[in-house]
């Protein structure tokens, strides 16, 4: 058990076959031997489960309005998804709003259900932190159709655009964030429940704004594009 543990906490994306492959030559441990095992540990390889965004057919779509577009300067497009980490044996939710031009996470929750609830609060931090975007870009997922999440933004005069279908490439930049997030951080840790799960999110993404160099940044922040693109403006 202590071999498969090591194997699987550096490749936790890898299941039963891969991580037997990997230990039989070295240790002939035969791949039932493996599955038992690993079933009794409740491990299994990490990978995206289906139906994170379900759209509602009552709620309104809006156009997609970033085809061709190109994102000027900080606070132009803001975009938003959900992932899901599993914590003790069961699924929690990830929502975080990202500034395309910068990179940067403006704000996340977390929560154990998919309600609209948590959505609506990521959404209203980030605008209480970081002023009013001109677009704001989402999937047709139903937390993102509902009425109280469309009404904080209409009432702030926000465009709103929607990935269409076929489209799946369109919050790219979000999913390589939950990427990092998932690679370097959440599978190196063991947390014992939501408020140490809360607290090891909140400092990666400190670092994650603040210090880690991005390669499509030129290995520069997010905060420094942010910040240094309003400090620029002001110069001018």
């Amino acid at each position: 058990m202590v071999l498969i543990r090591n194997e699987y906490s550096q490749h936790p994306f890898s299941g039963y076959r891969k991580i037997s492959k990997a230990l039989i030559g070295k240790y002939g441990l035969t791949e039932k031997m493996v599955r038992r095992l690993m079933k009794r540990m409740r491990l299994q390889a990490i990978y995206p489960k289906p139906k994170i965004s379900i759209p509602n057919q009552a709620h309104a779509v809006y156009p997609y309005l970033l085809k061709d577009k190109k994102v000027l300067a900080p606070n132009h497009v803001w975009a938003t998804d959900i992932t899901y980490i599993k914590l003790n044996g069961v699924f929690v939710y990830l929502v975080a709003i990202m500034d395309l031009y910068s990179r940067k996470i403006l704000a996340w929750k977390l929560s154990n259900t998919m309600e609209t609830s948590f959505c609506v609060d990521a959404l209203e931090e980030a605008l209480w932190k970081y002023g009013i975007p001109a677009i704001f870009n989402t999937d047709q997922g139903s937390q993102f159709t509902s009425d109280k999440f469309l009404d904080v933004l209409k009432s702030n005069s926000i465009e709103i655009s929607m990935d269409g279908k076929g489209r799946a490439l369109d919050n790219i930049y979000v999913e390589r964030a939950w990427r990092s997030l998932k690679y370097e951080e959440i599978y190196l840790n063991s947390y014992s429940g939501m408020k140490e799960l809360k607290e090891g999110i909140d400092k990666y993404y400190q670092f994650y704004n603040m210090e880690r160099f991005h390669q499509s940044l030129d290995y520069s922040t997010p905060d420094e594009i942010y910040y240094g693109a309003f400090v620029a403006k002001q110069a001018a």
